[in-house]
C-alpha cells in the first residue's frame, strides 16, 4: 500500500494546481481573460463521464480523486477557484517584482517565501469561496443553501434567494485536505497556518444580506441570507497581510513541551491567526532565476514604480499608437456617432 501524502504535500498539491490547469488554458478556458465555459447540456450519463474525466486530469492524490469522483460538481468548482486565485493574484502584483508569473512557481512552492505564503492563502481562499458558491448555485450535489439557523430559508427559498454555504464548504476544504497535527514539522505548521489565513479572511467577507418583500413597497416580509464578498475583496485584504508578513520560527511551549510558531516581531510571542507567516527572505526577483523570469521587459510607470521595478537598470522609452474613438455625439434617435482619433503616448518598459 502506498504511503499517505503528508500534510505538506497535499497542501501545496493544491496551490500547484494554478500551475498545472493554467498550462492546460486550451482544455479548461483558463487564459485570465474570459469566464468558464458553462457546462455542457447533455444526457446524464455522458456528464458523469465528463465529471470523471476531469476529475482525472486534476493534480489530485489518489484520495482526493476519490472524493472528486464522488462529488459531481467538484471539479468544475477546483477550475473556478483557480480562476479566482489566478485573476486576482496576478492583479494584486501587477506592479510587483514578482508578479504571479507561472515561470518558476512550482520551485517557489517548495521554498518558506512569503510569496509562497500568500499562494497557499489565496489557494485556500478561492477554493473555499467557489465551494461555497457552488452549493448555493445547485452546482454541487450533495450541498444546500446555507443552514444557519437564524435565517428565513423557506421564504428566501420562495425567493429565489440562496445563502453562500461557507460553513459546508469550510468543513469540506479540511477533509479535502487530509488535514492533521503537523507535529515538529516547522514547515508543514507554517503552511497549515497560511492555508488558515486564506479560510479566515473568505469567512471574514461573510455577511447577512436581507430584502425586503410587500405591497407597495412595504417591508412585510423580511428574507435574510449569508452572502460572500466579492472574491477581489478577500484577495486585496490577503495581500494586506502579504505586506505585514511575520517572519515565524519554532519554539518550544515551556508549559506544555509542545513545538508553537514565534515571531521576532511580537517580542516572542506567537503570530496571531489572521498573519501570514514565512520561513525565509524572498529573491529580489529582479533577475531572471528559478524563481521568476526577472522583470526585464515589464511595463512600468515613470513616476511610481519604474525606479522600483526595474531595480535600477533604468527604463526604454517608445512612441506607443492606438486608434481611439472620440468627438462623440449623440443622434437623434437614438445612436451615437463618433470619429477615430490617432492618440500618441510614451511606454515605459525597464531595461534587461
Amino acid at each position: 500500500m502506498r504511503p499517505r501524502l503528508s500534510r505538506t504535500a497535499c497542501l501545496l498539491r493544491l496551490a500547484a494546481l494554478y500551475i498545472l490547469l493554467s498550462r492546460s488554458a486550451a482544455y479548461f478556458g483558463l487564459t485570465g481573460r474570459e469566464p468558464l465555459p458553462a457546462e455542457p447540456s447533455s444526457s446524464s450519463s455522458s456528464s458523469e463521464r465528463a465529471h470523471l474525466k476531469q476529475c482525472e486530469q486534476l493534480a489530485l492524490s489518489r484520495r482526493q480523486k476519490r472524493v472528486c469522483r464522488r462529488e459531481p460538481g467538484l471539479a468544475g468548482a477546483l477550475r473556478e477557484s483557480v480562476r479566482l486565485g489566478l485573476l486576482e493574484c496576478r492583479y494584486q502584483f501587477r506592479h510587483e517584482r514578482w508578479n504571479c508569473s507561472l515561470d518558476g512557481r512550482a520551485s517557489l512552492l517548495q521554498r518558506g517565501f512569503k510569496e509562497t505564503a500568500f499562494l497557499l492563502a489565496v489557494s485556500s481562499a478561492a477554493l473555499s469561496h467557489a465551494l461555497a458558491r457552488a452549493c448555493s448555485s445547485g452546482r454541487m450535489e450533495r450541498c444546500t443553501c446555507d443552514d444557519s439557523p437564524e435565517l428565513q430559508h423557506r421564504e428566501a427559498w420562495q425567493w429565489g434567494i440562496c445563502g453562500d454555504n461557507l460553513k459546508y464548504s469550510t468543513r469540506f476544504l479540511k477533509r479535502f485536505l487530509g488535514q492533521k497535527r503537523a507535529g515538529k514539522d516547522l514547515r508543514a505548521r507554517v503552511d497549515a497556518h497560511n492555508t488558515n489565513v486564506g479560510i479566515r479572511a473568505v469567512k471574514s467577507g461573510l455577511k447577512t444580506t436581507c430584502k425586503c418583500h410587500g405591497v407597495s413597497g412595504s417591508c412585510a416580509v423580511r428574507t435574510c441570507w449569508k452572502q460572500l464578498s466579492p472574491f477581489h475583496d478577500t484577495a486585496r485584504l490577503l495581500k494586506f497581510k502579504y505586506d505585514s508578513a511575520v517572519r515565524a520560527l519554532s519554539v518550544t511551549n515551556s508549559a506544555t513541551g509542545e513545538p508553537e510558531l514565534a515571531g521576532p516581531r511580537r517580542q516572542g510571542g506567537s503570530p496571531r491567526p489572521a498573519d501570514l507567516v514565512y520561513l525565509e527572505d524572498s529573491p529580489s526577483f529582479c533577475r531572471p532565476s528559478r524563481y521568476s523570469p526577472g522583470t526585464g521587459g515589464r511595463p512600468c510607470a515613470k513616476d511610481t514604480s519604474c525606479h522600483s521595478l526595474c531595480c535600477g537598470r533604468g527604463y526604454n522609452t517608445a512612441l506607443q499608437h492606438s486608434t481611439v474613438s472620440c468627438h462623440c455625439q449623440v443622434r437623434w434617435c437614438c445612436h451615437v456617432e463618433c470619429q477615430t482619433c490617432l492618440r500618441e503616448e510614451e511606454v515605459y518598459t525597464c531595461k534587461p
